[in-house]
């Protein structure tokens, strides 16, 4: 298409991976933790999936961008993925990824998953499906209720080179999106909240 066409024309490649965060209960307070200590020489990119109903994500963001040198910012339709970005999910739109060589961001009306909008499955199953896109993978399940998370994670663990990293119990406010991932033997790293940088940077390097 035309614009992936355009996106291509413009856009070099400028990180090596792409950073996917899945988050509900207890989220803003641990992702202040997060953004205030991710390191900006990390080659990377972040799409973080926050349940949260439409206005609030857009304030979310703005809060977040004031506490660290990278850029952080609600995620707009047919924005591309850059380097050293957090990109928030809006609330009540789903978030995908196109499946482009420089990949870009798609925010649908698409109805709830699983009960959730935006939804990490529905993040993280964009990114598994993605056959242009040659980057590494690491994604990130923390704090919430339920779920949401895991079917992504699996197909992720299935058709890419991914690391999975999931909050530990003790520093959860509800460990249940964790859990899941955990339970079903698919984390890598099992963390407290604040050493999810760490991890991060122990992966991707410099």
């Amino acid at each position: 298409m035309s614009t992936d066409i355009n996106h291509r024309a413009v856009y070099k490649e400028e990180y090596e991976y792409i950073v996917a965060m899945g988050i509900s209960t207890g989220g803003p307070k641990l992702l202040s933790q997060i953004i205030q200590t991710l390191d900006e020489s990390v080659s990377a990119t972040y799409i973080v999936v926050q349940h949260m109903p439409p206005g609030f994500t857009k304030t979310l963001a703005e809060r977040l961008n004031t506490m660290t040198k990278l850029t952080v910012k609600e995620a707009v339709d047919n924005e591309m993925l850059k380097r050293g970005v957090v990109y928030i999910a809006p609330g009540g739109k789903q978030l995908k990824i196109n499946d482009a060589d420089n990949p870009y961001i798609m925010i649908t009306d698409e109805a709830p998953y699983k009960g959730h909008r935006p939804a990490v499955n529905i993040m993280m199953n964009a990114l598994a499906q993605l056959k242009r896109c040659r980057k590494k993978y690491i994604a990130i399940i923390m704090t919430g209720m339920g779920s949401d998370g895991l079917e992504g994670i699996m197909n992720l663990k299935k058709n890419k080179t991914c690391t999975v990293i999931a909050q530990d119990e003790a520093t959860c406010t509800v460990y249940g999106m964790p859990k899941a991932v955990i339970n079903a033997g698919l984390a890598d790293y099992i963390c407290p909240g604040y050493e999810i940088t760490k991890i991060i940077k122990k992966i991707a390097g410099d």
